[in-house]
């Protein structure tokens, strides 16, 4: 398979290289992260006396330097190496907004406008301010791409803005009081120590992250300030060891694997529902690197039934349109449940289909009962008796079947142990 990551089989195939191209080369260093280029890109250093309206309005006039920058960066006219850090910089200007807007929370398609700064009324989330993460470490379940030879550096927080009934993280997802409390200084440790030591991104994920998104940006300008040489930050990892879940497996930590120049460098792994708002969606715009949905449900019926989620179809679908027409590094989850082939599964493939082809598709077969669906649980909720069991191999089969008919570009990620070489 090749000693690192660079070199793995998966990189040699055209039709993945090509769809992945800027992850990848932020994940080898050849390129610096977008968060590095958030930093090159200057604002109205009177932002932090803005109002929430006012910091959108200057957003549309940074985005426009920032995507003309990240062009001349991926065609190499350009290096930020060249170009000094702006002083007051659209990372600053992205922080502002998530900042703000915790006041009045719009992370979800819920809207449900509480301030979530004062601990009084709560949102679909049920969280204040603080965030909770269960875990981080090298996750080695993730698809190729992804796990490469040390794993995504997945750091999972707690709560969701939806209630899938068959949630295989239901601990985390349902329990807004597991896991540990985190500062997003605690969570850049996190990222940088999972770097180090040779992980080929930062997976954010849970539970859902959006709702964790005021958090996870302050973490990533936290982590914008990693310096190699200028501050021995393995000095503080004690603080986030007992979250660390890789024990007792130990890796070795090297800067080699983490700096593009002298900044840290990393890239950014949206792992989401994607049942987000657009306010949320533009933000992540600036500083995620690679994107992986899960258009779970074909129908707003199911939905409702499975996830308690009104709105789903389309929100979840025009949100993945929207990074698609960013022409953003992407690959789509769909989960083959069972008995939801004809009514989820085959409209979820027709939908990528018709839009976005060529996008890379892991078609997941993989389902099992959990939360309330499993008749083992004490969650158990007789109400989904009709989804306490595994897909049959009938499904599995049509649901593959109906995919490659549709032309989709699925399988070397869905099969890739049987391309293994």
């Amino acid at each position: 398979m090749g000693r690192d990551f660079g070199s793995l089989w998966i990189w040699k195939e055209g039709n993945v290289r090509d769809r992945l191209g800027w992850y990848y080369s932020v994940a080898t260093n050849s390129m610096p992260a977008k968060y590095l280029i958030c930093k090159r890109v200057p604002v109205d250093p009177s932002i932090y006396n803005m109002d929430i309206d006012s910091l959108w309005k200057e957003y549309d006039t940074a985005l426009e330097r920032f995507i003309r920058l990240w062009s001349d960066v991926r065609s190499r006219s350009i290096t930020i190496r060249d170009l000094p850090i702006a002083k007051v910089n659209l990372l600053d200007l992205l922080l502002a907004i998530v900042k703000g807007s915790l006041h009045a929370c719009n992370f979800c398609r819920w809207q449900c406008k509480v301030d979530r700064t004062t601990g009084g009324k709560l949102g679909a989330c049920k969280l204040e301010a603080e965030s909770r993460v269960s875990t981080f470490f090298h996750h080695m379940g993730e698809e190729i791409v992804f796990r490469g030879i040390k794993g995504s550096g997945t750091i999972f927080f707690t709560s969701c803005n939806m209630r899938c009934a068959f949630c295989q993280n239901g601990d985390i997802s349902t329990d807004r009081f597991n896991g540990s409390v985190v500062t997003p200084y605690m969570i850049a440790l996190m990222a940088y120590k999972l770097r180090l030591e040779g992980c080929h991104n930062i997976n954010w994920v849970g539970g859902e992250p959006t709702i964790h998104l005021h958090n996870i940006v302050e973490a990533i300008h936290e982590m914008s300030r990693f310096i190699i040489n200028k501050v021995r930050y393995e000095d503080e990892l004690f603080v986030i060891k007992s979250i660390n879940a890789d024990m007792p497996y130990r890796y070795s930590m090297s800067s080699s694997n983490a700096y593009y120049g002298d900044e840290f460098n990393v890239p950014q792994l949206w792992n989401s529902n994607f049942f987000m708002s657009r306010e949320a969606l533009n933000v992540l715009r600036c500083i995620m690197d690679v994107w992986l949905p899960d258009l779970k449900f074909g129908s707003n019926k199911c939905s409702l039934r499975l996830a308690r989620t009104p709105w789903y179809w389309e929100t979840v679908t025009s949100n993945i349109k929207q990074v698609h027409c960013w022409d953003e590094d992407m690959v789509i989850r769909h989960l083959i449940m069972p008995g939801h082939v004809k009514c989820c599964t085959k409209p979820v493939l027709e939908w990528v289909a018709d839009n976005m082809p060529e996008v890379l598709i892991n078609i997941m077969d993989q389902y099992r009962p959990e939360n309330y669906c499993d008749p083992y649980s004490p969650n158990y909720d007789p109400a989904y008796k009709d989804m306490a069991r595994f897909p049959s191999k009938q499904e599995i089969d049509e649901a593959y079947r109906y995919a490659k008919e549709l032309g989709l570009n699925f399988e070397m990620i869905t099969f890739e142990k049987h391309f293994l070489r």
